[in-house]
Formats: structure tokens, sequence, C-alpha cells
């Protein structure tokens, strides 16, 4: 069951939070969330976003909380709270990428003895299996992550040749890429004659990628800079990483599928 947390303003409070976990009084939080608890021979575990919280999901976690709410498009941004703390000091195992900083920061805060474990987010296929064998090797739960792997590869599979069967005049598109979605270009069986980012492109690289002529542009809905090649005549496809609350990473490809063949059939 996944429970989102909400936003605050600050990190100053990381803390004074320890002692709303610890301390002997009770919390001032009115929204604050009790800690999971696990099923009996369950791990406990805590994601920073929905992304993690997929991948866990995945490997056959069941009690899983998420701290960063899914509407929160870039998780090193967000200010965790004393329930997110409260959390994590009752988890087996807290999930995270590098480029969320706070995340050891809350594990010593709230001084929990949980697993701090570094994911690999990134919607390669080959990436994802790894990782879902990785944690289902921590967690336990070798067989359920066994088991999401051969559904998973199916559906990939399928919506490999749907979006393949949508090129128009039957070839691949050429594309370029934001570096965070190159495995919506995979998944489209497409060229990339180029990637960006995650910075905003330059003028020098304005140029050098509209000279290929791409017929679209994979740009990531969580980190778009707007029009990437204006001018250019390329179909900007807006790419989302992560799923929602559910934490059905499968979501996430199937709404890639629709964007790019909509995509397609408008270039």
């Amino acid at each position: 069951m996944a429970r989102t947390r909400v936003r605050i303003t600050s990190l100053l409070a990381l803390s004074a939070a320890l002692a709303l976990v610890t301390g002997c009084g009770d919390s001032s939080d009115p929204k604050a969330a009790s800690a999971p608890v696990a099923a009996k021979g369950k791990p406990v575990v805590v994601v920073t976003t929905t992304w993690e919280g997929a991948f866990a999901k995945a490997a056959g976690a069941e009690d899983i909380t998420v701290i960063v709410p899914q509407s929160v498009h870039h998780a090193p941004d967000y200010d965790p709270k004393p329930s997110d703390l409260a959390a994590v000091a009752a988890a087996d195992f807290v999930l995270y990428a590098p480029f969320e900083p706070y995340a050891a920061k809350i594990k010593e805060a709230a001084g929990s003895g949980a697993e701090l474990v570094e994911v690999n987010l990134d919607n390669d296929p080959a990436k994802v299996t790894a990782e879902v064998d990785k944690l289902g090797a921590l967690f336990g739960t070798e067989d359920a992550a066994t088991e999401w792997k051969a559904g998973f590869k199916t559906e990939y599979d399928r919506l490999n040749k749907d979006v393949q069967g949508a090129w128009p005049g039957g070839k691949a598109p050429s594309v370029v890429s934001q570096v965070f979605t190159t495995w919506a270009a995979k998944l489209a069986g497409a060229t990339v004659a180029g990637t960006y980012g995650p910075e905003a492109v330059t003028p020098a690289q304005l140029a050098e990628l509209s000279a290929k002529k791409p017929a679209l542009v994979l740009d990531s809905a969580h980190m778009s800079t707007g029009t990437v090649l204006p001018d250019s005549g390329a179909e900007q496809v807006k790419i989302v990483n992560y799923p929602g609350d559910d934490l059905d990473l499968l979501s996430v490809y199937r709404n890639a599928a629709t964007e790019l063949k909509k995509a397609m059939s408008a270039s």
C-alpha cells in the first residue's frame, strides 16, 4: 500500500523533527502518518518517489511508503517533514536515487536502522530487470520479482511491436531525445540522431540538432525547458518517467507508447 506525503517548506527542521519522532511528547503535526507496520515476513519499504516505489513493487514489496508526492516533478526540491521521518524510522529499506541528496539525511535524522539502497532510475528494459532482480534478492521476494519480469517482457514486446506498426511510411523515425528519455526511443524502435540535457539546449546545440532534421523530439515531462527545437518542424513528445500512486511501472510504457503513436500520426 503506497502512502504519499505532502510538501512542506524547508529542511531546516530536520533535527527538530527527530525530537518529534523519538521524543516523549505527541507530534504536533496533525497530518503526521503512523509508521508503516510490516506484514508477516514482508519488508517495510520507504521510497523517495513513486519511481523507486514502482521498482520496489515490481520486485515484490507490498508495504511501501512514498515520501515525495507524485505531483512534485523534481524530487530534489522536496522538503521532508516529521511524519516522513517517522516512516523512515520504522523501515527495513529506504530506496533513493543519487540525485536525491536528502535521502541519507532523512535516514540519519530519523536514527533509522534501515538499509539505504541506491536505485538506478532508468526505464531501459535491461536496467529495469537488473534493478528488480537486485531488489527482489534484498527483499527475499525473488519469486514475485521473476513473475513480474515475465509479465513485463510480454507487455514490453507487445508495445514495441504496436508502436513500430505506427511508423510513418513503415520507416523508423529519427528522433532527438532528452538524456533521460532515450528508453522511449528504444520502445519506438526509433533512430536516435542526437541527445540533449538535462540542461537547456545551447544555441550551438540547437543548430546542430536541428540540422539532423528529426521527426520527433522526446522531452522529459519532469525536466522540460519548453520547446526544444523551435522552427525545426519536429513533433515534440512529452515522456513521463514515473507512475502515479498505483506504482504501476507498466503504465509508464503504455502511456509512452500512446504518446509516441499520436506524435507519429501527426508528423
